[in-house]
């Protein structure tokens, strides 16, 4: 009976057989995420030295945790500090939209019209990576200098400002400056998806009288959702922590982001620790809601097939 399902079904392997070879690497993930991540909330709610220096001391005992440093760090959060998570939000979410309709236009053309010259785009999409992001933004800061190159070009404009002070609290710097440093993430993942699509799925939509453009929104956007869902993904939850990007571009409070309240904390001196730590738990807290609804959205529609 066996041997007659695998004739007609093709080989047989247990249930555990295909997890067994995720298996080291998920545990080795899940040791060095779980300790680390029980570190931060042991320090989180725990307490600091009663000697009077300050310094914070876990505590690893769930029954003795307080909610002291997380309580001052929440009304911060809705208090002073509530302009930096809306000013976050916004970034993230300006940034996320402009990534998308680049990438997905030049993800769009490589698998599309790409050809025998696709190696060539992906490796020039790639090449980025092997320089530093640190690097590349300060690369950004001759070009966007008062004298740079930018304000050079558009001073060959009339009707355009000339002389931007692109470096003094400019939100379009900061905007631009997470685009430029994220766009990669977003480009490979829409490319793999959409070089899967099958082009016999696009010729029955010609063939029943559709136009291309009809073709695209009805055909080959819905199938690339979860592409770029996961694109949008990827490139967020990095965003959420960055602060590289204000302190080498935005060089003023009115851009700083949740990740410089993470670098002044680390910074501040007594206690730090403990603070920081709060702060990681609220950004962990904020990145889980666009991770839930990916995980709900791409369950949903292995549901439905």
């Amino acid at each position: 009976m066996a041997k007659a399902q695998r004739k007609e079904h093709g080989a047989w392997y247990p249930r555990w057989y295909w997890p067994s070879f995720a298996a080291p690497g998920t545990v080795y993930l899940l040791i060095f995420f779980l300790i680390p991540l029980y570190v931060v909330i042991a320090l989180a709610f725990g307490t600091v030295d009663a000697a009077g220096f300050g310094n914070p001391i876990p505590v690893y005992q769930p029954w003795f945790w307080s909610g002291l440093y997380m309580s001052q760090v929440l009304h911060a959060a809705i208090g002073g500090n509530r302009f930096v998570y809306l000013r976050t939000f916004a970034y993230i979410f300006i940034s996320s939209v402009m990534c998308v309709g680049v990438s997905y236009t030049v993800a769009y053309y490589i698998a599309r019209f790409g050809q025998k010259r696709r190696g060539i785009y992906l490796a020039l999409l790639v090449a980025p990576f092997f320089i530093s992001y640190l690097m590349r933004m300060l690369a950004w800061n001759n070009l966007l200098a008062s004298n740079g190159y930018i304000n050079k070009i558009l001073g060959w404009f009339p009707f355009v400002p000339h002389n931007v002070a692109w470096q003094t609290g400019n939100q379009l710097t900061i905007v631009l400056g997470l685009v430029y440093g994220y766009i990669p993430y977003m480009v490979l993942p829409l490319y793999g998806f959409l070089d899967r699509i099958q082009t016999s799925l696009l010729e029955a939509g010609k063939d029943l009288g559709a136009s291309p453009v009809r073709t695209f929104f009805r055909v080959t956007l819905p199938l690339s959702k979860q592409a770029i869902l996961a694109g949008i993904v990827i490139v967020t939850l990095p965003m959420f922590g960055d602060y590289y990007t204000h302190n080498l571009l935005g060089l003023s409070p009115a851009t700083s982001m949740i990740g410089n309240l993470l670098d002044e904390a680390k910074q501040s001196g007594l206690g730090a620790d403990s603070r920081v730590a709060s702060l990681c738990l609220v950004i962990i807290i904020l990145m889980l809601i666009p991770m839930a609804y990916y995980l709900y959205s791409t369950n949903k529609e292995l549901k439905e097939r």
